[in-house]
């Protein structure tokens, strides 16, 4: 990965509130409404935006024109991005690099999913699915509980593989779920406000050990978009330049995934290792430069083995980190401060755009009751099975030149 071409700006954001199934508007308003957030918060009318990339999971080809089509209809390029759990990222990742580029000025990351209630599934079941060599990868690996959600046995393996390696206590995930209430508390746009002791963590139904209920993300409805746009482009408009993109990078799977016999590395934990390697080098920092992080929890097994795969912490010392409280306020690094995809909620393709809202909010100092103090480096990292990661560092800027 090589330095970015010219500086990319996140000139606006915005997020609705997050529901569970059943409670939302229908996909095409909910979209549309991140949407006109977002150009209201850049201060930017649709007309100025030349291309529109919208992310989500479970929808018919063109939802997306059809959620955006409610700010305009002024004919530009909407490109459909389905990535898995990754969808928003993917989405933001070819917004910066069309404007990168230079083939255009300013572009709209739009993300948003309806989900329904229950464990994700496939839609189709004439056809090969797509998780298909995951799926007999685990199985061959761990075994496979047709009962039980796939997801959970996924990222279960991986906490139970990690157990295996370094031996440490089970309720040591579930203090992840405890953090994320603690934090969801202090974020009105978070479908689970009400913090829980560690206790009532662990008291939860298993799901599929050592996962319990509450160290599942829960399926959610909701949407979330951002505005980019060249560093001209922001000073012609007079627009709010104070957050630049300093690096992105995307990956996929490689054969370790596959190949290693470990659920950590099925789940992605080297595409997140590459991901976050690339950028860091891309940007000449490191991880004890950031002072916030939003990233893929949605399991609390993934945000263990994720500090380690970002190089929050050294392999082997993670549940040290959560220990020393070093994953939260007063500690070495805050991670999701929002409340993450645990408490705000995992609308697939909404997930990555609300990342990037937090994470702006947090440079520009708008975080209210989560404000990280001082905050300057800002990294996040979106997960999706099958494969993507994307890994994205934001860096408040002074625009005074």
């Amino acid at each position: 990965m090589k330095c970015m071409q010219r500086p990319v700006h996140v000139v606006g954001v915005g997020m609705i509130p997050f529901t569970k199934p059943g409670a939302s508007d229908p996909y095409t308003v909910m979209g549309a409404r991140a949407a006109q957030l977002a150009l209201d918060d850049a201060g930017v009318p649709y007309r100025e935006v030349q291309q529109a990339y919208v992310g989500y999971v479970y929808g018919d080809s063109t939802s997306g024109q059809a959620a955006i089509y409610g700010v305009g209809l002024t004919g530009i390029p909407v490109v459909n991005v389905n990535n898995n759990c990754s969808s928003g990222s993917s989405a933001l990742f070819l917004a910066r690099q069309a404007v990168e580029s230079g083939m255009v000025e300013c572009a709209i990351a739009l993300g948003f999913d309806q989900m329904v209630p229950g464990a994700l599934k496939g839609a189709y079941d004439d056809r090969p699915s797509p998780m298909a060599r995951f799926a007999q990868a685990m199985d061959a690996h761990q075994g496979t509980e047709p009962a039980l959600p796939r997801a959970a046995q996924f990222f279960g393996g991986a906490g139970r593989d990690y157990i295996k390696e370094y031996g440490i206590r089970p309720d040591t995930f579930g203090r992840i779920a405890v953090k994320a209430r603690q934090h969801a508390a202090r974020n009105p746009l978070a479908v689970f406000r009400q913090t829980l002791t560690l206790d009532e963590v662990m008291a939860s139904p298993t799901v599929f050990a050592p996962l319990t209920r509450y160290q599942c993300c829960p399926p959610t409805c909701g949407a979330a978009a951002a505005i980019v746009c060249s560093a001209d482009f922001a000073k012609k408009h007079n627009l709010d330049r104070r957050v630049v993109i300093a690096a992105q990078a995307m990956t996929t799977d490689t054969p370790s995934t596959f190949e290693k016999r470990d659920m950590r590395q099925l789940v992605g934990y080297d595409m997140t290792a590459s991901a976050a390697q690339q950028v860091y080098e891309a940007a000449g920092i490191g991880p004890d430069d950031l002072d916030v992080v939003e990233l893929h929890d949605c399991f609390t097994a993934n945000e263990l083995i994720t500090y380690e795969g970002l190089g929050l912490t050294p392999e082997g010392t993670a549940e040290k980190f959560i220990l020393d409280g070093d994953n939260t306020y007063g500690g070495r690094i805050v991670t999701n401060p929002s409340g993450g995809l645990l408490s705000k909620g995992h609308p697939l393709g909404a997930t990555g755009l609300a990342q990037c809202a937090e994470l702006v909010w947090q440079l520009r100092g708008q975080a209210d009751q989560r404000q990280v103090e001082g905050a300057r480096l800002a990294l996040q990292h979106n997960l999706g099975l099958g494969g993507a990661c994307v890994v994205t560092l934001y860096q408040a800027v002074d625009t005074a030149a």
